[in-house]
């Protein structure tokens, strides 16, 4: 498994434009078997930033899989006017486990 950091920097009036973006993106990943899941973080001390993590079950599946399947037009039609605003966009390997709450 791998994690895709994914972090932007987005305007105060295109917050909620953001937001709205990729609650109708997460549909598509919530339907890709190769996404095991994936959440949106909004800055609370810098409020312009968010961090998107999505977990997929390797770079292969992200790469090859994912972004030449049929959702993946629909759902960089919805992320792309905010392509810009990203800073970062990198996969990661998890050193350690996260704990269950």
């Amino acid at each position: 498994m791998v994690v895709e950091y994914i972090r932007y920097r987005v305007e105060p009036d295109r917050r909620s434009e953001f937001e709205r973006a990729w609650s109708s993106a997460r549909t598509l990943l919530d339907a890709a078997p190769e996404c095991l899941a994936h959440e949106v973080a909004h800055g609370v001390e810098e409020p312009a930033n968010y961090v998107v993590r999505i977990e997929w079950r390797s770079v292969e599946d992200h790469e090859q899989g994912f972004r030449r399947s049929p959702a993946f037009g629909p759902f960089f039609a919805f992320v792309k006017p905010f392509f810009e605003q990203i800073e970062e966009m990198r996969h990661y390997v998890p050193t350690t486990e996260a704990r269950a709450a």
